[in-house]
C-alpha cells in the first residue's frame, strides 16, 4: 500500500508498510469480509482516482533516469545477460521461516540493469512446493512496498485455497532493497522505536520541526549505510528481476498474484513483457497514472471513510465499544483520545515504552486494513481509553513488524520510502504543498492532519518515473480486483487500472478493508481460482 513516505508526514510512513503486515497477520484471524460497504458511486467509477482539483498543470519534481526502464534489447535474449538468465535456484532449508515444507534459495541480478559491470544483487526466494505441481509456479507479492515475499509464504496456507496450493509451487521473493535482498539499512532498532513513538500535535511548528529532524536523520542514515543501492530500488528494476525469476522457474510465461503495491509491480512487468504474462491477478490496485500527492489524498479520504465504517460498527456493538453517540460524535471522541495521548502518553506495562499519540494512531490505522480485526480493536481501544495502552501498543508494533525482543523482522519502515520516492514524483510547489496539507487536515480530520506535505523532500535520490497509464498491449487477460471500502488502495484506482490495461478484467468486492482475495467469504476466491486452475476468465464487472 502504502504509499506515503516521511519528512513532514510522521505517520504516513506506516500506511503502506502496514498493508503487508496485516496480510501476514491475517492467517491468525477468522477471515470473512463484511459486505455492508456501500457500492461506489458512478462518478467514482468514471474518475478512476482521487485527485486534488488544484493540481492541474502544476510542475512535478524533476526526474532522474531509471537504470531499468528503457534498455536497448530484451535481456532474456541478450548475451550480456546470459549468466543471469541461465541460473538455476539451489533450493534448501529456510533458516528463519515458520512455514512447513518451505524451501529457500537465491538469484543473482545486476545492480544496474543498464550496466551489469557495476555489480550484482542477490535476491532471496522461497517456495512452498505444490503437491500436484501440474500448473507450474505462482509468484506472489504481498505489497508494501517493503513487504517480504519470502515471509508472506507463512500466510499462503491461510489465504489461498488447497486446490491452488496443490496445483502450483507458491513462490515469494524479497524485492531488491527489502529484507534479505540487499535490504537497506537505516536507523537502529532503538532509534526506530524512538522515531515511531515521538509525537507532536499535528499541524504545529513543533510537529514540523520534529518531522524535519527525523526526515533528515533517516535520509542521512539510509544514504550512509546503503547509498550504493538506493538509486536502483525502483519498480522497473524489480520487474526486470522478476523476469530472471521467471526464467529460473523454467516458465515461458509468468503466473503472478500481487496484492496492493504488488499490483504496481505486476502491471510494470506486464508493460515490459506483455508476451510473458500468464495468469495475472491484481488485488487492491494502484493506479500508475497518479502522483505521490494523489496517492496521499486518495488514502486520506479512504482512511477517513474506513474510520467512519469502523466507528459505525463499534457503535452497533455497544457492549464492547468505548465510543458513544452517532458516527460523527464517535469520530470526534476518537480524535479527542488521540489528542489526549499526545499530551499524556499512556502506561503500557513497559516503563520504557508508553503509548504515545503517534503509536495510538498507528494502531487504529492498522485496524482499517481488515474488519476481522475490529472486535480486538474495540477491546484494545476501550482499554486504552480507560488508561491501559498495552494492547494498542501491541497492535502498533505488529503494524511495524516489531518483535518481542525489540528487533524488527524486516526493514519495511524504510524500504517503503526508498521505493516510493523513486516511483512517484510529487508536486514541486511548496505553497501548493502547504495548501494541500491544510485541505487534507480540514476534509479528513482523523488522519488527514498527519498526511500532508512533500514526503520525499529530503530523500537523497530523485524520483525516476513519470506517472503514466499502462496498457500492456498484447498481454493475456489480467484480473483486477477492487474492494469498495478499501482505505489503502481506493476502489476507483482498480477501475482505472483495469480500464488502462488492454486485457483488464475488473471484479468488485463490496466490503470493508484492504484487498479481497482470502477475506471475501468465498465469492472472489471462487472466480479467481477458476481462472488460475481452469483458465476460466471471470466476467468483466462481476460484483459480490
Amino acid at each position: 500500500m502504502t504509499l506515503a513516505a516521511l519528512s513532514r508526514r510522521p505517520l504516513t510512513r506506516l500506511i503502506a508498510a502496514a498493508a503487508a503486515t496485516v496480510l501476514l497477520m491475517s492467517g491468525c484471524t477468522e477471515l470473512g469480509g463484511g459486505q455492508d460497504a456501500s457500492s461506489p458511486a458512478d462518478e467514482e467509477k468514471e474518475s478512476g482516482r482521487h485527485a486534488p482539483a488544484e493540481e492541474a498543470d502544476l510542475p512535478l519534481d524533476d526526474l532522474g533516469t531509471s537504470a531499468a526502464q528503457d534498455l536497448p534489447s530484451d535481456p532474456a535474449s541478450d548475451p550480456a545477460y546470459a549468466e543471469y538468465y541461465e541460473q538455476d535456484i539451489e533450493w534448501g532449508p529456510c533458516e528463519d521461516l515458520a512455514a512447513e515444507d518451505a524451501e529457500c534459495g537465491t538469484l543473482t541480478v545486476p545492480l544496474a540493469w543498464d550496466d551489469p559491470s557495476q555489480g550484482d544483487i542477490e535476491i532471496a526466494v522461497g517456495r512452498l512446493p505444490g503437491s500436484e505441481q501440474d500448473a507450474g509456479s505462482l509468484v506472489v507479492n504481498p505489497g508494501g512496498p517493503g513487504g517480504s515475499g519470502v515471509d508472506f509464504l507463512e500466510s499462503v496456507p491461510y489465504l489461498f485455497s488447497p486446490e491452488v496450493r496443490g496445483a502450483y509451487d507458491m513462490v515469494g521473493f524479497d524485492p531488491r532493497g527489502v529484507s534479505r535482498s540487499a535490504g537497506i539499512e537505516c536507523l537502529s532498532d532503538e532509534e526506530t522505536d524512538r522515531y515511531r513513538a515521538e509525537t507532536a500535535e499535528p499541524g504545529t511548528a513543533e510537529a514540523e520541526e520534529m518531522s524535519q529532524k527525523w526526515g533528515t536523520k533517516i535520509a542521512e542514515a539510509c544514504e550512509a549505510n546503503s547509498g550504493d543501492v538506493l538509486p536502483y530500488l525502483d519498480t522497473y528494476s524489480t520487474a526486470r528481476d522478476m523476469d530472471v525469476l521467471r526464467a529460473a522457474l523454467d516458465s515461458e510465461k509468468l503466473d503472478y498474484f500481487g496484492y496492493s503495491y504488488g499490483t504496481y509491480l505486476g502491471s510494470t512487468y506486464a508493460d515490459l513483457y506483455a508476451d510473458r504474462v500468464g495468469h495475472f491477478v491484481f488485488d487492491g490496485a494502484i493506479d500508475p497514472t497518479i502522483t505521490m500527492d494523489e496517492l496521499t489524498a486518495g488514502q486520506a479520504e479512504g482512511f477517513e471513510q474506513a474510520t467512519s465504517a469502523f466507528v459505525e460498527d463499534c457503535l452497533e456493538n455497544a457492549d464492547s465499544c468505548p465510543l458513544k453517540g452517532d458516527v460523527e460524535e464517535g469520530k470526534q471522541q476518537l480524535r479527542a483520545f488521540f489528542a489526549a495521548v499526545d499530551e499524556n502518553p499512556l502506561d503500557s506495562g513497559d516503563p520504557d515504552r508508553p503509548l504515545t499519540g503517534a503509536l495510538a494512531r498507528s494502531a487504529v490505522l492498522m485496524l482499517m486494513y481488515n474488519d476481522a480485526l475490529w472486535p480486538n480493536g474495540r477491546q484494545a481501544l476501550s482499554e486504552a481509553m480507560n488508561g491501559d495502552g498495552k494492547e494498542l501498543l501491541s497492535l502498533a508494533d505488529q503494524s511495524a513488524g516489531r518483535q518481542d525482543d525489540g528487533s524488527y523482522r524486516t526493514n519495511a519502515t524504510y524500504a517503503i520510502t526508498a521505493i516510493n520516492c523513486l516511483d512517484h514524483p510529487g508536486i514541486a510547489d511548496e505553497q501548493w504543498q502547504e495548501q494541500e496539507a491544510e485541505r487534507l487536515a480540514e476534509q479528513f480530520p482523523t488522519f488527514g492532519p498527519v498526511m500532508g506535505g512533500d514526503g520525499c523532500a529530503q530523500w537523497p535520490v530523485p524520483p525516476l518515473r513519470e506517472p503514466a497509464p499502462i496498457s500492456a498491449e498484447g498481454a493475456d487477460p489480467i484480473v483486477v480486483i477492487g474492494t469498495t471500502g478499501d482505505p489503502a488502495t481506493p476502489y476507483e484506482w482498480s477501475v482505472s487500472l483495469a480500464d488502462q490495461l488492454s486485457s483488464g478484467v475488473h471484479l468488485t468486492f463490496e466490503g470493508n478493508g484492504h484487498t479481497a482475495y482470502g477475506r471475501s467469504g468465498g465469492c472472489i476466491e471462487e472466480q479467481v481460482d477458476a481462472y488460475l486452475l481452469e483458465d476460466t476468465v471471470p466476467a468483466d464487472g462481476f460484483t459480490c
